[in-house]
């Protein structure tokens, strides 16, 4: 099976858009993309041209972090862009169907609703920790043949929990067929499980999403990457815009992933970790939570007597955490981020106050 019979046809029979920089290289006389012959700022040096569309340097500087080869992956404006990018070419209007799991990521059901495919839930199961169960998701793939995308997530936000090989493997086997699997790794970096990149060359229909925004602190890069077999990521290339990558981007995700950048790295996931184990005695033994979801991520669930009450106390107190008030299988839970210590100490005061006044 070719990655194209699961496709929209349309996507497939579509001539991609071909912008100046891809025609020809960005340098020389430049008169063919009506750019401005010059900067209006001095240090803007470079603004006045498009940037190249998948810069080589940044290309290749990804591709040996994820550990693939640079044409299996494809840089995106974050991981949402490459969410609606794959929901755009494989899900028809009114025919195809999204797979997902909630309570998980919003964003693929966003995406879902913008492109007017339909949303298939299945719910984690009730109880203490939420996990996926494998043979839910199997069932639902058997019983519907217009899943063409099954959205996971590992670790999963909020819950935390894991998808391990071989129940990917497993899912993998069974939509082959059918659907792609999509896997989320935002928050793979946290967790010591591998990511699951290896996999790619092994099965045409598996997709990893990763990004700068989480592990590598530079969430306002906005800069992430698809990575999927390159007959996958050609069909991504006829719809995404011509030059989704801003020069500022990346010049400073080139800075990011700077060799001298790699200990400090390591450092902050070193900080991350012991302030999680910090931010989880905090949460130990207080009436007022109910549970503890301690997941394999930077944040915690809990769930609490309370929800909407703690939060707005929080807010009121200027600490900031999130709740889920439209979401009934998160009644009553809240996520903590993993902050700074006096970050973390400032939420444990709060905390403190909110149960002297119980």
């Amino acid at each position: 099976m070719g990655i194209e019979s699961l496709a929209r046809p349309e996507i497939v029979a579509m001539k991609p858009y071909s912008s100046a920089r891809v025609e020809a290289p960005g340098n020389g006389v430049l008169l063919n993309a009506n750019e401005s012959p010059r900067p209006l700022l001095d240090r803007s040096a470079g603004l006045n041209r498009y940037p190249d569309p998948q810069p080589a340097d940044l290309v290749t500087r990804l591709a040996a972090l994820y550990r693939v080869a640079p044409d299996q992956l494809l840089v995106t404006r974050g991981s949402d862009e490459g969410i609606d990018l794959l929901v755009r070419v494989f899900c028809r209007a009114g025919q195809d169907a999204i797979l997902h799991c909630p309570p998980t990521f919003g964003m693929y059901r966003i995406a879902a609703q913008t492109q007017g495919a339909a949303i298939v839930s299945v719910n984690r199961q009730t109880g203490k920790d939420l996990r996926l169960v494998e043979q839910d998701v199997l069932d639902a793939l058997r019983a519907d043949e217009r899943i063409k995308l099954v959205f996971l997530t590992s670790p999963n936000n909020p819950t935390g929990d894991l998808v391990g090989e071989g129940s990917l493997r497993r899912l993998l086997e069974a939509c082959r067929e059918q659907a792609i699997i999509v896997l989320d790794e935002a928050y793979v970096e946290f967790s010591a499980q591998p990511s699951a990149s290896a996999l790619i060359a092994e099965y045409e229909n598996l997709v990893v999403l990763r990004t700068l925004s989480k592990a590598w602190a530079s969430a306002g890069l906005r800069c992430g990457a698809v990575l999927a077999n390159p007959a996958l990521l050609s069909l991504l290339r006829r719809v995404i815009a011509p030059y989704p990558i801003p020069s500022p981007v990346l010049e400073l995700a080139l800075r990011m992933l700077g060799e001298d950048m790699l200990e400090k790295q390591r450092e902050l996931l070193r900080e991350i970790a012991n302030n999680k184990r910090y931010l989880l005695q905090i949460l130990q033994n207080r009436g007022f939570i109910r549970g503890i979801i301690p997941g394999m991520a930077n944040f915690v669930l809990i769930q609490v007597d309370d929800a909407a009450g703690l939060l707005n106390f929080c807010a009121r107190q200027g600490v900031m955490i999130r709740g889920f008030p439209s979401d009934p299988l998160l009644s009553n839970h809240l996520r903590v981020s993993v902050g700074s210590e006096p970050e973390l100490d400032q939420f444990a005061a709060v905390l403190d106050a909110w149960e002297k006044a119980q």
